[in-house]
C-alpha cells in the first residue's frame, strides 16, 4: 500500500506544478486578496474540481466520455474560447495594492464560478487528469486503488491552499503592486499560448 501512495503522490505532484492557467489564476488570486481567507473560494473551488475529475478520471467514467470523438473536439473548443477569454481579461486588469483592483471586484461567488470554469472547461487539465491519472490507476484494484485516488486528491487540496498562500506573501511583499502588473502579463501569455497550442491540436 505503502508504494501505491508514493506513486500517486509523485504522479498527482508532476502533474500539478507546472504553470499552468489553474495555477496561475490561483496564484494571482491569492497575491491580490487582502487575507489569505478571501482566497479560499478559489482554493476549495479548484480542490473540489480537482477531487471531482480525479475521482471520475480513476473510475473511468470521464475515459468513456473522452473516447467520443464529437464530446472531445466541443471540450476542446469551448477550452480555447475560455482561455483566450481569460487571458484578455487578465492582461486588461490593473491591480494596485493588494486591497484593490481585481480583489475588490470578484466577490465570492464570482471567484467561484471563474475558477470552477477554469478548472472544468481546461481540457489541458482534463486530458492529464484522464490520460495519465485515469490509465495509471488501471493496474490497482480495491483498496489501493481507492488509496491511489485518495492521495491524489489530497496532494491537490494541499497544492492549491499553499499556492494561494505563496501568492498571498508575494502580494504583501510588493505592496506597490508593480509585480502583480507583470505577474498579470505573463499569466495571459500563458493562458493565450495554451489556447493556440490546444487550438492546433484540434487539427491533427
Amino acid at each position: 500500500m505503502l508504494q501505491v501512495v508514493i506513486h500517486a503522490f509523485l504522479l498527482a505532484l508532476g502533474l500539478i506544478l507546472p504553470l499552468g492557467a489553474q495555477n496561475v489564476f490561483v496564484f494571482n488570486q491569492g497575491a491580490l486578496q487582502p487575507r489569505y481567507a478571501r482566497a479560499l473560494p478559489i482554493t476549495l473551488t479548484a480542490s473540489l474540481c480537482d477531487t471531482l475529475l480525479i475521482s471520475l478520471a480513476v473510475f473511468g467514467v470521464s475515459a468513456v466520455a473522452l473516447g467520443i470523438a464529437w464530446i472531445k473536439t466541443t471540450l476542446l473548443s469551448v477550452g480555447v474560447l475560455f482561455l483566450l477569454y481569460m487571458g484578455w481579461v487578465i492582461w486588461s486588469s490593473k491591480p494596485g495594492g493588494g486591497a484593490s483592483g481585481q480583489a475588490e471586484r470578484l466577490g465570492p461567488r464570482r471567484q467561484i464560478v471563474l475558477t470552477a470554469s477554469l478548472s472544468l472547461l481546461n481540457p489541458h487539465a482534463i486530458m492529464d487528469t484522464v490520460g495519465v491519472i485515469g490509465t495509471s490507476a488501471l493496474r490497482y484494484e480495491g483498496w489501493e486503488k481507492l488509496a491511489f485516488a485518495v492521495t491524489c486528491i489530497a496532494v491537490s487540496w494541499l497544492w492549491f491552499h499553499a499556492l494561494a498562500l505563496a501568492g498571498r506573501i508575494a502580494g504583501k511583499a510588493d505592496p506597490s503592486g508593480r509585480f502583480l502588473v507583470v505577474l498579470n502579463k505573463v499569466s495571459a501569455v500563458i493562458m493565450w499560448g495554451t489556447a493556440i497550442f490546444l487550438g492546433l491540436s484540434l487539427f491533427k
